[in-house]
């Protein structure tokens, strides 16, 4: 059996997610000691089952969609860069998320979801402005 390089790992993870079945992500990916941080919010998400219930708690179950931006990986550490998409509410938002990989499993993950915000007047008329390039 290979050995499962992070980088690939947090990816197949995020392309599971796109099932919208959070208790097969959770076994499949997830440590039995797995803990979730959300630092802006303070919550700890603590096991596999607390990480189905939350995100079956979200509205709109069925259509959450996540595409990478970005993924980089150094060993056991993965930072993912993931715009988040729910057509029906509609939502969109973009989450950063380090991961630690142990065992062939992602042991940690901290998670910012920053909001998106008009250019404040400071910088109004200073740099380009462009929807499609730096798309949140």
């Amino acid at each position: 059996m290979r050995p499962v390089v992070p980088a690939d790992l947090v990816r197949d993870f995020w392309t599971a997610m796109n099932g919208n079945d959070w208790r097969d992500v959770a076994r499949r990916f997830l440590s039995d000691d797995f803990q979730g941080l959300w630092p802006q919010s303070a919550e700890v998400i603590a096991g596999r089952d607390e990480f189905a219930a939350v995100n079956g708690a979200f509205p709109g179950q069925g259509g959450w969609r996540f595409q990478i931006i970005s993924l980089l990986g150094d060993g056991p550490q993965v930072v993912s860069d993931v715009r988040v998409t729910q057509p029906d509410l509609p939502m969109v938002a973009r989450v950063i998320t380090f991961h630690e990989v142990q065992d062939g499993l992602i042991r940690q993950q901290t998670e910012f979801w920053p909001d998106p915000y008009p250019v404040p007047d400071w910088r109004a008329g200073l740099l380009r402005v462009d929807p499609d390039l730096a798309a949140f």
